[in-house]
């Protein structure tokens, strides 16, 4: 289990070996509810953050892809109604409500300020689980294609994650790994066509490497310093795969977080 400023973070480690797992923020004044998510949901291969108050949702945000929020509307000294306005207002992740039996009326508004689901107290942590991955899902197949592309937040590969937006390249360690504007542009190039041969002049285009230099070598050497950055030493798994005569091919599974 790994802690954080917060208060809880747990994922699985075996999960974690091939790809980052899905990770969701739970903010609840409850710690025996807190405690049972992240339980749960760790159990089965999620990573949870949780939070006892809403003061700290943008920093979490700021620093992590979360792909799934989790929010009581009853927050002693909070208005949870405003905080859900607010994060809907900033963001498109996928938005579960916690409210008592009886508070109909919070279900409605916060269905109505945007929210995706919600849940009443006291609720099963399995029913919880079965709602993630079916808002999950939905959030991800009712998108066109090219709204996909414009809304990807981050690709995660091999335990890898590069967050687009925040341009943050993050190892299986947990460690942000620097990363140039070529590189990133670069490795983006990559994660947007795994497993397919791209050549050098498609790279020079998509990594905007013309800027820099004109000869198809300079995507050689960009590649290499990639490598170096996200290939451990003495590994015998290629991330970045070299077709010759043809270009590369990124030879890992890909995941998108929109």
């Amino acid at each position: 289990m790994l802690t954080t400023d917060f208060q809880l973070v747990k994922s699985d480690p075996v999960a974690g070996a091939m790809s980052a797992p899905i990770h969701v923020l739970a903010i609840d004044d409850d710690p025996s509810v807190r405690q049972m998510i992240a339980d749960y949901l760790g159990d089965n291969e999620i990573q949870v953050t949780t939070l006892a108050s809403g003061q700290a949702i943008a920093d979490v945000m700021a620093r992590h892809t979360i792909d799934l929020l989790i929010l009581d509307l009853k927050l002693p000294g909070e208005d949870g109604m405003q905080i859900a306005r607010n994060l809907r207002a900033e963001s498109d992740v996928p938005i579960i409500i916690l409210t008592g039996r009886k508070e109909e009326a919070d279900r409605v508004m916060g269905l109505e300020l945007g929210a995706d689901d919600y849940l009443t107290k006291p609720f099963s942590p399995r029913e919880l689980l079965a709602r993630i991955r079916a808002l999950l899902r939905r959030s991800r197949t009712h998108e066109t294609v090219a709204d996909g592309l414009a809304r990807i937040r981050a690709y995660r590969f091999a335990g890898w994650e590069l967050n687009v937006r925040l341009r943050r390249l993050m190892s299986p360690q947990s460690e942000t790994i620097p990363i140039t504007n070529s590189e990133f542009n670069l490795l983006v190039a990559f994660l947007a066509a795994p497993r397919r041969v791209l050549s050098r002049e498609q790279l020079l285009d998509s990594s905007r490497l013309h800027n820099d230099e004109v000869f198809d070598r300079s995507v050689d050497v960009q590649v290499g310093r990639l490598r170096r950055k996200i290939e451990p030493k003495g590994s015998r798994t290629a991330l970045i795969r070299t077709e010759r005569g043809a270009g590369y091919v990124f030879a890992a599974d890909v995941e998108t977080v929109r």
